[in-house]
């Protein structure tokens, strides 16, 4: 069995305990049980035991909303209607609102909150790079950081939603791509408006030098070796 085949066994094991004791010590050990895992092969897999697996648990959220994507025909739609439709296959790819309950409270401690803002992060330029998304300047990084919080407002509305087919989630999720639509409108208007843009001109200059990293890995705070 190779290591990720390992981390996907322990990480299916760990959701039926996730629910009574969150991503914890006692969770990693009781899937390390039920599984039949040598505890040093799952140390060796998941050296920060739960921790790793609730990683595992995002990511595995972000291949099934990769997998939905390239099995819908999305043909029709516009621009915000595709990003809002990949959002939503997203959180409908976490189909178990606890351990992302948990999840969230996991890594909102001092001690993982970048790696939770890496997960969160990872998710939208996944997203924006399913649709194409060209940019290579400073709108890259507006992008993703524009998206990261509407995707986790969402899901933090998601989380308390008890609507009929969590219609309540979408119209939310609607109104905050609206939001976001009408910023990036504001930001052509002032490119169009000359006597602000020359009035901008300095601090648009060193907006205009920064560039997309050249590498997934290349931005200030990552640590490789950490998906």
């Amino acid at each position: 069995m190779t290591a990720p085949d390992v981390k996907e066994t322990l990480l299916d094991a760990a959701l039926i305990h996730v629910a009574f004791d969150g991503w914890s010590a006692e969770t990693f050990a009781a899937a390390v049980a039920d599984c039949g895992v040598d505890m040093a092969v799952a140390r060796a897999v998941c050296p920060r035991g739960a921790v790793d697996l609730a990683m595992a648990y995002h990511q595995r959220g972000d291949r099934l909303m990769a997998a939905r994507f390239a099995a819908e025909d999305m043909t029709g739609l516009r621009y915000s209607e595709k990003v809002a439709a990949l959002v939503r296959f997203r959180i409908e790819a976490a189909d178990d609102k606890e351990a992302v309950r948990r999840g969230t409270t996991l890594f909102t401690l001092p001690q993982y909150a970048a790696d939770g803002a890496r997960l969160i992060w990872n998710t939208c330029d996944l997203i924006w790079n399913l649709l194409g998304d060209s940019s290579d300047d400073v709108n890259w990084y507006t992008k993703r950081m524009t998206l990261s919080g509407v995707y986790s407002s969402t899901v933090l509305y998601w989380l308390g939603d008890d609507s009929q087919g969590e219609q309540a989630t979408w119209e939310f999720l609607d109104r905050r791509i609206d939001d976001v639509m009408r910023f990036e409108k504001f930001k052509a208007s002032v490119r169009a408006n000359k006597p602000l843009s020359a009035l901008l001109a300095g601090p648009m200059a060193v907006l205009g030098a920064i560039k997309a990293p050249k590498r997934r890995d290349d931005m200030p705070g990552h640590m490789g070796g950490t998906n």
